[in-house]
């Protein structure tokens, strides 16, 4: 359990100062608190966590402690030429080697000497299998599940999980969980799987009043927030940091807090860490940095409501600059926007069921626009690409029954899970027929009819003539083999729609954060226009211009370098390094 004794203080002097309290804030955080620092992290938000207690968890981290584990072994030339393969001429080789050199020892550290436990993904696979040196495993780790009864009282300050990506509020993780509750109705052993787990759930309900098993990236949340508890940090919700203080000499030396007690000078000795999640939610910002949302309200993003462009606000106060020369300046996902009972709106983001056999993803006139199994990023790039100027860019997943009882679609759960309140809200289109469907989505019916004839066509051969689904590594390992075996297709990402009533769910262009943040060098320190470091400055995460440039060449790159740029930076703002 937490201590009582480190619950939060009114404190207004420390050494490190950290402003926002993602997976790259509390890294931070926990990382100086272990050198020895003391440290303060305020979060505008009610709770703590931030748009990582949302995501999948996982990272991105070549030659991981797990998958050496596990015999993986690669040379740091490996995953260094596919990311120089990867960005081209955006690639910068000193912000690549810090990150591939210092990951591993951020695993390491954080399996040693905190909360935070990892789980391997030695068989996911880089994005673009066809890139040199890209890895077919051994280069993924997520956060393994979370008992969240470690944070004793302060269980209520986390915060919760999208609802949408829950099971009434339960936590499913990936892989072979998420196998066992699509499986749940039709094999034994998933049967009784699910049942232990719903019956776990149901006891942690009523005694607890919600699930104390954390999972994905609320659980990477969860054992930061719990580490950071049981190091002494002082963490203050409801806090928002307003300008940055300098001395005399221009070094950063802390910031002016807006709390609920009112406005707060909070001085820090050793500088500050801007970690407050980009600019997802920044309308003037997204009207200047994304080109499909001329007005910065064109472009629904996944993540927390509370990244709105603060860090980066602050960093320009004082000299840096933010990157304007990405590829992309967000994490492009498709999103589509589940209404909800208090008749606010959601973005789900669609990262699983467009690679399952069976879906199709078209344009309002009826046609494939890309392969449907590729990367979210390249799903709305290719989104992005095919639209005309003058029209926006929208896109519709259709699949049939027996994918939609089997998968779900989007916000809409499989099978037993009813369809009729996302059918009587809109969030779910149906028709008896594809042309009925067509109709009642307003997209070309003869279109359409003739896109489902070629697809299923091509399921049967096995073979996407058109964009190639199903060929690569990546796109293989997010279908779904068994179930293609056992109806005799080759392609485990490809089956036909056949089976009456049709649905479809729209999409649109969305993200689950920004890549463009405040430019830094290797150890996180922000860079002013002459690319000197401003001293006592940091940012990390979201606020840290992606070392990937706007490419997203695997899962997890957004996570990864987040957590150990957090890492860096601390260990800079100290003035040494974690023992090894």
């Amino acid at each position: 359990m937490a201590p009582d004794s480190v619950a939060p203080t009114s404190a207004a002097d420390c050494d490190l100062l950290v402003i926002g309290s993602g997976a790259g804030g509390l890294s931070a955080a926990v990382t100086a608190a272990h050198l020895g620092l003391a440290v303060c992290v305020v979060e505008k938000r009610a709770r703590f966590g931030g748009t990582t207690a949302w995501s999948g968890g996982w990272m991105w981290i070549p030659r991981n402690p797990l998958a050496q584990a596990a015999g993986i072994r690669e040379p740091l030339d490996a995953p260094l030429n596919y990311l120089r393969h990867e960005l081209g001429s955006r690639f910068n080789e000193a912000l690549a080697r810090a990150y591939l050199e210092n990951a591993p020892r951020m695993v390491t550290f954080h399996q040693a000497r905190t909360a935070l436990q990892f789980i391997d993904g030695n068989a996911i696979p880089d994005f673009h299998g066809a890139t040199p040196d890209a890895g077919l495993g051994g280069r993924s780790v997520c956060a393994a599940p979370f008992d969240a009864r470690r944070l004793g009282r302060h269980r209520s300050e986390l915060e919760p999980p999208l609802p949408e990506t829950t099971l009434w509020g339960m936590g499913i993780a990936g892989g072979t969980e998420l196998r066992h509750f699509i499986e749940a109705t039709r094999k034994p052993t998933s049967t009784r799987y699910v049942a232990r787990r719903l019956l776990a759930y149901g006891r942690d309900r009523l005694r607890y009043g919600a699930s104390q098993r954390l999972v994905n990236g609320h659980a990477l949340a969860g054992a930061l927030f719990a580490s950071a508890l049981a190091r002494g940090v002082t963490l203050r919700a409801r806090s928002s940091a307003r300008s940055l203080l300098r001395d005399d000499a221009g070094r950063i030396i802390g910031a002016q807090v807006a709390t609920p007690d009112g406005e707060q000078r909070i001085t820090a000795r050793h500088g500050v860490v801007l970690a407050c999640g980009g600019f997802p939610h920044d309308i003037a910002r997204k009207q200047a940095l994304l080109a499909h949302a001329p007005t910065g309200r064109e472009h629904w993003s996944a993540a927390a409501p509370g990244n709105t462009g603060d860090g980066l606000r602050l960093g320009e106060s004082v000299g840096g600059q933010v990157g304007s020369d990405l590829a992309q300046a967000a994490a492009l996902a498709p999103v589509s926007r589940p209404p909800r009972a208090d008749g606010d709106v959601a973005h789900f983001p669609h990262l699983i069921d467009r690679a399952k056999p069976g879906l199709i993803a078209v344009l309002p006139d009826g046609r494939r626009f890309t392969n449907e199994a590729d990367s979210y990023h390249d799903f709305v790039q290719g989104l992005l690409g095919a639209t005309p100027a003058n029209q926006a860019p929208v896109a519709w997943l259709v699949c049939d029954l027996a994918f939609i009882r089997r998968y779900g679609l989007g916000a809409v759960k499989p099978a037993p899970m009813p369809l009729r309140p996302w059918l009587d809200n809109g969030y779910l289109r149906q028709g008896t027929s594809v042309g009925a469907l067509a109709t009642a989505c307003g997209i070309d019916p003869a279109g359409l009819i003739a896109t489902v004839a070629r697809t299923n066509q091509m399921a049967v051969s096995g073979r996407d003539d058109e964009f190639a689904k199903g060929e690569s590594p990546y796109n293989r390992v997010q279908g779904d083999a068994a179930y293609t075996a056992e109806r005799g297709l080759p392609n485990p990402c490809m089956a036909p729609l056949t089976r009456a009533p049709y649905f479809a769910v729209q999409v649109v262009p969305g993200s689950l954060g920004t890549f463009a943040g405040l430019r830094t060098d290797a150890n996180a320190r922000v860079l002013a226009h002459d690319q000197s470091p401003i001293d006592g400055l940091y940012a990390c995460g979201a606020d840290m211009n992606s070392m990937m440039a706007g490419h997203y060449p695997s899962g997890g790159i957004t996570l990864g370098p987040a957590m150990t740029f957090g890492m860096l930076a601390a260990e800079h703002a100290a003035g040494r390094r974690l023992p090894a």
